[in-house]
């Protein structure tokens, strides 16, 4: 059975599994879903069309599925989808999709969403993310898995985070930045690959090697960007990571950083 503090409000209809536990003065609205495990924190209100996972940590004062803060949005039945084991800090926000957006945001598992951090409308993020305090989503952002945003971050709506980037804090990011890079400024742009967490993430030499050579190409050559992913199927070993790296480019709608 659910544990739920006198002073919390939870609306019938709200669906809430074995072992969650609700902290005082929390609100519960009708159509949230919680997971087993999950421990809600005081003072947090949880609303909308949110399904959360288990074994999560949810903080005091955080807000979780709110509307969209998108003038466009009349009403509609949008959702909010978190995995399992996050930590959701003190006084983060996430919201609801939008229609226009595909109708729903995303948060994938295991992350670290420090606090005042916030996960605007359609975003979606992956899986072991860690947002530092007051890192900032906009709207239809992709963060893939593994990325880090330091504090202060903020990313452009529709702006893509690759897999294993690192985001120095106060990188006010405006265009895609490719997979295991780090990045860095106003408007940030790549100094570098991610070398010390690739290491720690268990990458092989020959995988760093790889991806050192496709970086260079990319970043450092002074080729045009077509030539310089040309230059990397024909010279650079085609490794999963090198190809993560070179289809995350091509695939860029807002252009890459640079």
């Amino acid at each position: 059975m659910p544990t739920i503090h006198p002073t919390a409000i939870v609306e019938p209809g709200a669906q809430l599994a074995a072992g969650v536990e609700i902290g005082a003065f929390s609100i519960i609205r009708q159509h949230v879903s919680i997971g087993e495990g999950t421990v809600v924190g005081p003072h947090v209100v949880i609303e909308g069309r949110t399904t959360i996972g288990r074994d999560n940590q949810i903080f005091q004062f955080a807000s979780i599925g709110a509307i969209p803060q998108d003038l466009k949005f009349h009403g509609e039945e949008t959702t909010l989808t978190i995995g399992d084991r996050n930590k959701i800090r003190e006084f983060t926000t996430l919201h609801l999709g939008t229609e226009d957006g595909g109708g729903k945001t995303v948060v994938g598992s295991d992350n670290l969403l420090m606090a005042y951090t916030h996960v605007a409308h359609d975003c979606v993020v992956g899986n072991h993310v860690i947002l530092a305090n007051n890192a900032t989503l906009a709207g239809h952002v992709l963060v893939e898995d593994y990325a880090i945003l330091g504090g202060m971050s903020a990313v452009h709506q529709f702006t893509r985070i690759g897999a294993h980037v690192m985001a120095s804090g106060g990188s006010m990011i405006a265009q895609d930045i490719p997979p295991y890079v780090i990045a860095q400024g106003d408007r940030a742009k790549p100094v570098g690959l991610n070398l010390i967490g690739l290491k720690r993430r268990g990458f092989s030499t020959e995988t760093l090697s790889a991806l050192k050579k496709a970086y260079k190409l990319v970043f450092r050559s002074g080729l045009r960007q077509e030539d310089a992913l040309q230059q990397i199927a024909e010279t650079v070993e085609q490794s999963p990571e090198v190809l993560a790296f070179t289809e995350f480019i091509r695939n860029s709608e807002r252009g890459i950083a640079r």
